[in-house]
């Protein structure tokens, strides 16, 4: 007797585990995706902001982050949409996978040449647009071909190469030896790590029969909102993550200035730290994160890791805050990195077994994705504000002094984290 092979079908809820080599070819997506964001966010813009206007460096660094974040917000869920319509026979997700590379690419030659506030801010949201195509579609592949009882386990190893992208994004910001050779490094890398994903990517086509609606653009922004009413748990996900990512992000966004202004290294020096840091923040990470997706596939649990994560990453601000040295600083890496590793595979696992409708996953992703592109958009609006204030009340010491204003920063990142939890 033989036995005909199962036909996998595009909107069919995964039950085959995928093989190794298509695992491996995703992690090597998201690591260099990560290395093309968190290279310019931690270090390269900081330093391009230095350059370009130093009398103004934070606020330029805000107006260029914040104005990118808005863009992913955006093109995030619109990018999954697509890519959930899209009738190629190469598939929904590879297409966006791939114009998000050469895209990427290309975005990222223009920052090495940045010399202006206006290049900056062109560049980088050229970076988000096309980098969030290619999350969105990678996203969705996951709920597209992992099974559920699997989905802890590979949403770790994803975790770890995005953790490993930033210590690997920062370590070229910070090694290469100038802000255009970081850039044109990073392009490269994202280019490499993308190629064996865009070659055997296993992505499938929609059913021939599958009815897709007429495009109306009202009906396709409407669609973008999902009600909390009738998808209760998926809401909730959402508020959790946007809440821990912006205390997160808060916590991290400004770490340079704050080794910077706060603690008074100089600015060479700073960079070095910056990496330290983010490595010691992988370290724990990766040590974490698979062994707790993995127990969380085991025990059938998402919930009770998602919230104490979210409370000890808190806690990790609150260290930021208070002591404000370099031991504390070495502390509160260590703790952030234990706590958002677990964070970050099982409240994506969590996710994924909320979504609505087979026929929109790329689309939900993206609406939940927003709870991590709006907090990059708030956070450095929310640090800016803080410390002006602290600055115009004139709260804050003369340098070297214990500053209030980044006491200020971090307990607010310490309290949202917690309300989110």
């Amino acid at each position: 007797m033989t036995h005909a092979p199962v036909v996998r079908s595009a909107l069919a809820e995964p039950v085959a585990t995928p093989p190794a080599r298509w695992v491996a070819s995703l992690t090597l997506l998201n690591l260099a995706i990560y290395c093309g964001w968190f290279g310019p966010i931690q270090v390269l813009l900081a330093e391009q902001a230095t350059v370009v206007d130093p009398a103004h460096k934070e606020a330029v660094l805000s107006l260029v982050l914040g104005v990118g974040a808005a863009v992913s917000t955006i093109s995030n869920p619109v990018f999954g949409a697509f890519s959930d319509r899209t009738r190629l026979r190469m598939g929904r997700r590879l297409p966006w996978v791939l114009g998000g590379v050469v895209g990427g690419a290309l975005s990222l030659l223009v920052l090495s040449t940045a010399d202006s506030v206006i290049a900056m801010v062109l560049g980088w949201c050229g970076s988000q647009l096309f980098l969030n195509a290619m999350y969105a579609a990678g996203s969705a592949a996951i709920p597209d071909q992992v099974p559920v009882p699997r989905r802890g386990l590979v949403g770790g190893l994803i975790a770890i190469a995005q953790t490993l992208g930033i210590v690997g994004g920062v370590a070229i910001a910070s090694l290469t030896g100038s802000i255009a050779a970081g850039y044109l490094t990073t392009m490269v890398v994202l280019v490499v790590l993308s190629l064996p994903y865009l070659l055997g990517s296993r992505d499938l086509a929609l059913p021939p029969d599958h009815p897709l609606p007429v495009f109306r653009l009202g009906s396709f922004v409407r669609s973008f909102w999902i009600s909390p009413r009738q998808h209760p748990d998926f809401a909730w996900a959402w508020l959790t993550r946007f809440l821990v990512n912006l205390g997160n992000y808060v916590a991290t966004l400004y770490l340079y200035f704050y080794l910077v202004d706060g603690l008074g290294f100089p600015d060479d020096e700073a960079d070095e730290r910056v990496l330290l840091l983010t490595a010691l923040y992988a370290v724990t990470t990766v040590a974490t994160t698979a062994v707790f997706g993995h127990w969380s596939d085991r025990i059938g649990k998402r919930k009770v890791f998602v919230t104490w994560s979210g409370i000890v990453s808190g806690a990790a601000s609150l260290v930021l805050a208070v002591p404000q040295s370099w031991t504390a600083a070495i502390a509160a890496a260590i703790v952030l990195g234990l706590a958002f590793g677990i964070y970050t595979a099982v409240d994506f696992a969590l996710i994924t077994q909320v979504l609505p409708a087979a026929e929109e996953r790329a689309k939900d992703l993206g609406v939940i994705n927003i709870a991590n592109a709006l907090p990059q958009v708030l956070a450095p609006v929310c640090a800016g504000v803080i410390l002006s204030v602290v600055s115009a009340a004139g709260l804050e010491g003369r340098d070297g002094e214990w500053s209030v204003g980044y006491f200020a920063v971090y307990f607010f990142s310490f309290a949202v984290a917690i309300l989110g939890s």
